[in-house]
């Protein structure tokens, strides 16, 4: 079994709490403090995570510098007060970081009851499918039926 240092376990809360503010900041018609504490929380989260080393190198690693940049870049947009452009910028930074991780992601929601069912309705299930690079299966499953 993989031990789980007691650091490991604040920087998921506080990715947690972040991701949690990042959304509360978009439903509330892009706040700029909810917006600004979340990237906050979620980066230092990160950095408890998988420690402050392997997080520099991940964000700056040569293959991933626009993308870091995009990601950043939102960030100070947010701070300095524009939240709208700011997460359009950071959502596109976010998507090519982290795009390596999103197919074990959506697998592993697929696996969940209830959003296992809601990622499987018609109009969701084709959208999860591009986003998890199933396209070759999608177009198994209509000759099927």
């Amino acid at each position: 079994m993989i031990e789980i240092t007691d650091t490991q376990k604040i920087g998921v809360g506080l990715a947690g709490f972040g991701i949690t503010f990042l959304f509360l900041g978009v439903l509330l018609l892009f706040d700029k403090g909810l917006l600004a504490i979340g990237n906050i929380l979620f980066i230092s989260g990160l950095g408890c995570v998988i420690g402050l080393q392997r997080t520099f190198f991940f964000f700056f690693q040569r293959h991933k510098i626009k993308a870091s940049a995009s990601f950043f870049g939102g960030i100070i947009v947010v701070l300095l007060g524009w939240p709208m452009v700011g997460m359009v910028a950071e959502m596109y930074g976010f998507l090519l970081l982290f795009r390596g991780f999103l197919p074990a992601a959506v697998n592993f929601l697929r696996m969940v009851p209830v959003l296992g069912s809601l990622l499987s309705l018609p109009f969701i299930r084709g959208l999860v499918d591009r986003i998890a690079g199933d396209n070759g299966r999608n177009m198994e499953e209509g000759h099927l039926l």
